[in-house]
């Protein structure tokens, strides 16, 4: 069954740990993930973007074979499915849909707009038991087309989005979403604390955790960040162990050209990856 990300976001908090968020694109991700989240005991939030949803033929297929996957697979640890970087009417897409949690990303637009959307969609969430990310200061980067520059959120503009009663908050502190440049200057620590001071035990979410050092994760954590968004790496663990399948030849000997062999290189490198962060996210056995 899913579930809102409120109490287990709540719960990293109060126990100086994160939880993952990991995007998922496809029937072999979602199993890597919650088959991972399952063996560690660690409660975990499957991240959807739009053009994910796009491409997985739309939200309520994606939300059907969730729900089913996790009954079918006895999964027992709490998971939570995520609109990633929601627009305004993809919010209430996946409302309808039975997400178990939503992220409005109205960064984009000027801060009145982000306040009144986001006011309205806290109260049609939490009219439904649904958990709401908002998101203040673009993140770096690119997502499914939408551009931000690293830019670093306003902590003012963080409270005033934090005092209408959002469950969890994505803060632009320098991150970007993809690959990390070579000249990329880190988190910025003292503008993560100020936010801290401003919104109090509110969990922080920290988009485009692919390439963010330990040591930054780590203290990131520390700061009150809960949440970590991973895309990126799984999608390299998959395309590499992929790759490797291929070039060896392995698809050419007996039936290795069999989608479920093809692909199982793949999903045994996702599960690593998960795991890896898991670990370093501080997660496991905290279901």
């Amino acid at each position: 069954m899913l579930v809102s990300a409120t109490e287990m976001l709540k719960a990293a908090v109060a126990g100086k740990y994160a939880v993952g968020q990991f995007n998922i694109n496809n029937l072999e991700w979602t199993k890597s993930i919650l088959q991972t989240a399952q063996e560690n005991n660690s409660p975990v939030i499957l991240g959807v973007s739009e053009g994910a949803g796009k491409y997985m033929t739309g939200f309520k297929t994606v939300s059907a074979m969730v729900s089913a996957m996790t009954e079918d697979l006895g999964i027992t640890v709490p998971v939570a499915l995520h609109l990633d970087h929601g627009t305004y009417d993809g919010a209430y897409k996946c409302i309808d849909a039975g997400f178990s949690s939503i992220m409005f990303d109205g960064s984009h637009y000027p801060i009145d707009e982000n306040i009144e959307k986001t006011r309205e969609l806290v109260g049609v969430c939490h009219s439904k038991g649904i958990s709401i990310e908002a998101e203040v200061g673009a993140i770096g980067g690119e997502e499914d087309g939408v551009v931000g520059g690293g830019e670093v959120a306003d902590p003012d503009e963080c409270k005033m989005i934090a005092d209408l009663g959002i469950d969890f908050l994505a803060a632009g502190i320098g991150n970007i979403h993809g690959k990390y440049p070579e000249n990329w200057q880190g988190l910025n620590f003292d503008v993560l604390a100020q936010i801290k001071e401003k919104i109090g035990d509110l969990p922080l979410v920290l988009h485009g955790g692919t390439g963010i050092p330990a040591d930054m994760i780590k203290r990131a954590i520390s700061l009150g960040v809960a949440k970590i968004n991973v895309n990126t790496e799984c999608q390299l663990y998959f395309q590499e162990a992929t790759r490797k399948y291929i070039e060896e030849g392995k698809d050419l000997v007996g039936k290795g050209f069999d989608p479920r062999k093809l692909l199982a290189p793949g999903c045994e490198a996702i599960k690593t990856i998960v795991k890896e962060k898991m670990e370093l996210f501080g997660s496991i056995g905290k279901a």
